[in-house]
């Protein structure tokens, strides 16, 4: 009667624990929602402004003070306890000033912008580590079964989504938008089409988050913003004849394409800066360079989250 008892029990502990496992490794499946609320700073990368040398990519061409803000809402679902897909809608400010670098090509264009960026994407998150999500019990210095994983959380993400820019330059005390000035006189030689504000974008980067409980958590991430447009900032091929853009857009078109402080550059053969048949202090004449086409614009993202998790309903929805 003993060993039957005795193996009765065991048997109860073995399916006992095994049910427990179970149900603890299936507990991330009722909380795969999360919400997300993000703040951030935000840097322009294209042609205008940047460090005091001939325009170079991402870090080495950066300009600290041109950083502006980014605020927006997000939703992640789990997909495994490695990886999940997220959606975010930002709204970010971005610009640049040549008048800060001191590459006097740059300086002497004098040109400026800021525009509104709106962007809606989807990433894939991933990592390696598991995440925690915090102890079954609230009980004061008792630690509750079911924690696992870690509450620092590194991953990775890469997606793709859609912007909204609309880029605006300054001249006597007003901004005007510059897409319908056609600054590069966009649409009047058929090489030049008028850009979309509309645009694909390929987001990617790293971050970190720490839970707080089983509900909250906090995050910073880093992240790339890869872009198929170079007119972010209106500025992309070569100076447009300005009598042709006063006559077709107005005094303004003519004069934001070339708000240049008039200094006298030397240029020299070989180089980018190069001017036809050796002419002195002509860098803003028609068909001069003012951006280069083959480096497309992009801009990166360092944002803070504040993340809450949502309950699943029986049908596998979040619970508001």
């Amino acid at each position: 009667m003993t060993k039957k008892l005795l193996l009765f029990l065991l048997v109860a502990l073995v399916v006992g624990v095994g049910i427990t496992s179970e149900s603890q490794a299936q507990r991330w499946k009722r909380q795969r929602y999360e919400a997300s609320f993000i703040l951030g700073a935000t840097n322009f990368l294209g042609e205008l402004g940047g460090a005091n040398q001939i325009g170079t990519n991402y870090f080495k061409d950066l300009e600290i003070a041109m950083t502006r803000y980014v605020i927006g809402v997000g939703l992640r679902y789990k997909l495994t306890e490695f990886t999940a897909l997220r959606s975010q809608l930002l709204y970010a400010r971005l610009r640049g000033e040549d008048r800060l670098t001191q590459e006097p090509f740059r300086q002497n264009r004098n040109l400026m912008f800021r525009s509104p960026v709106i962007e809606l994407d989807v990433q894939l998150e991933f990592s390696w580590m598991r995440e925690s999500i915090g102890s079954r019990y609230k009980v004061r210095r008792v630690k509750g079964r079911g924690k696992k994983g870690s509450e620092v959380y590194f991953y990775g993400f890469v997606g793709i989504g859609g912007m909204w820019f609309n880029p605006r330059g300054y001249m006597n005390g007003k901004w005007y938008s510059l897409r319908p000035l056609h600054t590069e006189g966009q649409g009047l030689v058929d090489s030049r089409p008028t850009y979309s504000p509309v645009q694909l974008v390929i987001p990617y980067g790293l971050g970190v988050r720490y839970n707080l409980n089983k509900q909250m958590s906090i995050g910073m991430e880093y992240g790339i913003r890869k872009t198929f447009t170079d007119y972010i900032d209106d500025v992309s091929t070569t100076y447009f004849d300005k009598r042709l853009l006063r006559d077709n857009f107005g005094d303004a078109s003519a004069d934001l394409s070339d708000p240049s402080l008039g200094a006298p550059i030397q240029y020299q053969e070989d180089t980018y800066h190069s001017a036809p048949d050796g002419i002195v202090g002509c860098q803003t004449c028609p068909n001069q360079q003012r951006g280069d086409p083959t480096d497309l614009d992009s801009y990166m993202f360092l944002n803070f989250s504040v993340n809450y998790r949502l309950k699943s309903s029986r049908k596998g929805l979040p619970k508001f």
